[in-house]
């Protein structure tokens, strides 16, 4: 059996060789690399050689891809990928003081900025990293320690899940969006509002049939309104006086709490689901890391961390 080391002049071939076939220049490879162009150009003709098949078209002031060439690259490229984040992320256990935390934007927005200036009080020498996106990342491929995801812990077995908040949902409107208007006082009442709908594209969500559901209205009679994918942008038209939405309590409390939002009627739906801080079970956390998850979860009602 051929070994890696019988079939490569050296590992540093494969770096050199990545190089050039993304940036389709042994020149641009060079200045990449503070290596000359001469000594690219003998790098890959070596690995030409020691594979016995040419890997570049040498053309006049650019090379580009072989066939095989460009098969070998595709390969070379994802294994070279996870090795690099293989090492960031043991650099990062050792002495990084780089988090980054995955969550949606509403969560980002509504929850961890107006939080900001208490997290950089208590932990000065972390740099967070806020990473969003519209769907739940793979937190091991894509090298990321900590997230925010909503469901019950079984939904995640590959990690480890503390409580953050339970999921609780209440109906709110902005601050004037009652002027001139009676307000609801029960969930009927509501039937006849603007009802302004969050239809998630990728993660689950309770809609304004669960919620009237859960106080005994079919949900045929529920009426259909302003649908909006983004949760920010549900709050934002709230804001604005186009209609009533459902708000998740930890994350609108706080604009309650201000007087921006205001909370209709007195029944809450509480879905026995909740939001957790998850991290790989696999995967050893760095200090920072540890420290930033801790300092979420002293966030919680009745922790140290909350007034």
């Amino acid at each position: 059996m051929e070994t890696l080391r019988s079939l490569l002049p050296s590992i540093n071939s494969l770096v050199v060789f990545e190089a050039a076939g993304r940036l389709s220049s042994f020149t641009a490879a060079a200045r990449e690399m503070g290596m000359t162009q001469a000594a690219v150009s003998y790098a890959i003709r070596s690995l030409e050689d020691h594979l016995g098949s040419p890997l570049f078209l040498r053309e006049h002031r650019r090379v580009r891809l072989t066939e095989a060439g460009e098969r070998f690259h595709a390969d070379v490229s994802i294994g070279l990928s996870h090795i690099q984040r293989s090492a960031q992320n043991l650099r990062a256990v050792a002495t990084g003081s780089h988090v980054t935390l995955s969550c949606s934007t509403a969560f980002a927005a509504f929850w961890m900025v107006p939080r900001m200036a208490r997290f950089r009080a208590d932990l000065p020498r972390v740099d967070l990293r806020i990473q969003t996106a519209d769907r739940n990342l793979d937190l091991v491929g894509e090298g990321i320690p900590l997230g925010i995801r909503g469901g019950d812990p079984g939904d995640w077995p590959q990690y480890q899940s503390e409580p953050l908040a339970p999921e609780e949902i209440f109906p709110v409107c902005g601050a004037g969006y009652l002027a001139g208007r009676d307000r609801p006082e029960v969930a009927a009442d509501l039937l006849a509002h603007q009802l302004i709908h969050l239809e998630e594209p990728f993660r689950s969500a309770a809609t304004w049939k669960d919620w009237f559901a859960s106080v005994g209205i079919e949900g045929k009679r529920v009426p259909r309104g302003l649908s909006i994918n983004d949760y920010v942008l549900v709050v934002q038209s709230v804001i604005e006086g186009q209609g009533v939405a459902l708000g998740w309590r930890h994350l609108v409390e706080g604009l309650v709490a201000k007087g921006v939002l205001v909370r209709l009627t007195d029944h809450m739906l509480t879905t026995g689901k909740g939001f957790h801080v998850v991290w790989p079970r696999d995967a050893a956390l760095s200090r920072a890391a540890q420290d930033v998850r801790d300092w979420l979860l002293d966030q919680r009602p009745g922790t140290s961390g909350t007034p």
